[in-house]
C-alpha cells in the first residue's frame, strides 16, 4: 500500500517595506535548527540586493529561489507555482518552505495559491502567515490615504496575519508601543503579538515555524469571505515605484556620504525602503546599507572576493520618485577609474560612521 506523500509546511513571511523581514530570514537560515528549508524570495524591482543581505544562505542546507521584477501576489504568481513544482520534484524531502514576500504584497492572493492550485495543494500546506511590523512607522503606513480602489498593503498584511512580530520596540516608548498594539488588535483580534528587537529577540523558532496556525475556515468566516475567488485583483498604488541601479566599478565614499545626507533630508518621508551593496574606492569590504524613511544604517560586511567583480547595486522604493534625477545624482558619486582618485582613511571613517545608527536601528529589511 502506497504511503501518502507528506505536505510540506509553508510559512508566508510578510510585512511592509523596512519592517525587518530579511533580518528574520537571515537568522532562520543561520540558526542551528537542523531543518532542510527552501526559501523563496520576492523583491519588487529588477535590481535585487537581498542576496547580499541574507549573508550566509548558501552555507547551510537551505535552497534559495529569487523572483524579481514583480510582486508575488500578482505579476510573478505564476513563477511561484513553477518554483513550488520544482521543489515538489526534489528527491530529498524538505522540512519546511519559507516564502518572503515583497513589502508591497497583499498576502491574501499569495495564501490563496495553496488552496486553488491542485498541484500546489498536493505538495504544500500553508502553515502560517507571519507579519513583521515596524513599531516606529506602522501607524503612519496604516493611516496613509490611498487612491480610490487601491488597497493599503500594510493594513492587509496586519489583517491577514496569524502571528504579528512587533519589531523595533526599542525605537519607541512604552506608551507608543501600547498604542501600536491597541491598533493592531483593533484590526486583527486573533493574531498573537510577539514583541521583538532586530526581528529575533526574544523570538524562538517555535513562534514562526511549524505552528499550524492558518485556518481556512477562520479566513472565510472572519477575514475575507471571497478568499477563494481567483478573480479578485490586487491594485498597487501607482505613485509607488521601485528604482534600481547596477554597475561595476567603485564609488567615491565622500561624495556618496554627502549625497545621502542631502537626499534623506529632502525625500526621507517618501522613501519607504532603500538598500544597497556598494563598492567604495579604497575599501576591501562590501559596504551594505539599509534605510527606512529618515533612518539609515550601513557598515562594511564581508570582503570582496579575489576574483569577484566589484559591483554596485542600489534600490529605492518610494512614492513619487524621479528616476532620472536620482540616477543623475547617484551616478555623480561614481569614480572614473581612468583617474588616480583614492580614498583616505579619514574619509572612509566618515562614510561608515557619520550617520551609522545603533545596532538596533539596523533592522530595516524588506
Amino acid at each position: 500500500m502506497a504511503t501518502e506523500k507528506r505536505q510540506v509546511p509553508v510559512t508566508v513571511l510578510t510585512g511592509f517595506l523596512g519592517s525587518g523581514k530579511t533580518t528574520l530570514l537571515n537568522w532562520i537560515l543561520t540558526a542551528n535548527h537542523g531543518k532542510r528549508i527552501a526559501v523563496i524570495e520576492n523583491e519588487f524591482g529588477e535590481v535585487g540586493v537581498d542576496d547580499a543581505l541574507v549573508k550566509k544562505k548558501f552555507e547551510t542546507d537551505e535552497q534559495v529561489f529569487e523572483m524579481n521584477n514583480g510582486c508575488v501576489c500578482c505579476t510573478v504568481r505564476g513563477d511561484l507555482i513553477k518554483v513550488l513544482a520544482k521543489l515538489a520534484a526534489r528527491k530529498t524531502p524538505l522540512d519546511a518552505i519559507i516564502l518572503e514576500t515583497t513589502g508591497l504584497a497583499d498576502p491574501c492572493p499569495v495564501a490563496q495559491t495553496f488552496f486553488t492550485d491542485t498541484q500546489v495543494k498536493s505538495f504544500a500546506k500553508l502553515d502560517a502567515v507571519i507579519t513583521v511590523v515596524d513599531a516606529k512607522f506602522i501607524l503612519m503606513h496604516l493611516d496613509e490615504e490611498k487612491p480610490q480602489g487601491v488597497e493599503n498593503e500594510a493594513y492587509e498584511q496586519v489583517c491577514f496575519a496569524d502571528r504579528l512580530l512587533l519589531n523595533k520596540i526599542d525605537l519607541v516608548t512604552d506608551e507608543e508601543k501600547e498604542k501600536v498594539k491597541e491598533r493592531l488588535k483593533s484590526i486583527n483580534k486573533t493574531a498573537t503579538i510577539v514583541e521583538t528587537q532586530l526581528s529575533t529577540k526574544p523570538v524562538d523558532m517555535k513562534h514562526i515555524m511549524g505552528i499550524d496556525a492558518f485556518s481556512l475556515e477562520h479566513v472565510l468566516k472572519n477575514v475575507d469571505p471571497d478568499f477563494l475567488n481567483e478573480d479578485e485583483k490586487h491594485e498597487h498604488d501607482e505613485r509607488i515605484s521601485s528604482i534600481g541601479f547596477k554597475f561595476e566599478g567603485d564609488v567615491d565614499g565622500d561624495k556618496l556620504n554627502k549625497w545621502l545626507g542631502t537626499f534623506l533630508q529632502e525625500y526621507g518621508n517618501d522613501i519607504y525602503r532603500m538598500k544597497g551593496v556598494i563598492s567604495i574606492k579604497g575599501m576591501a569590504e562590501k559596504f551594505v546599507f539599509q534605510g527606512v524613511h529618515m533612518l539609515f544604517s550601513g557598515e562594511p560586511t564581508g570582503k570582496w572576493g579575489k576574483d569577484e567583480k566589484r559591483e554596485n547595486r542600489f534600490i529605492f522604493i518610494g512614492k513619487n520618485l524621479d528616476k532620472k534625477k536620482l540616477e543623475t545624482q547617484f551616478m555623480a558619486c561614481r569614480i572614473d577609474n581612468s583617474t588616480d582618485e583614492t580614498m583616505t582613511g579619514d574619509v572612509l571613517e566618515t562614510v561608515t560612521g557619520k550617520r551609522k545608527l545603533s545596532q538596533t536601528d539596523a533592522t530595516m529589511d524588506s
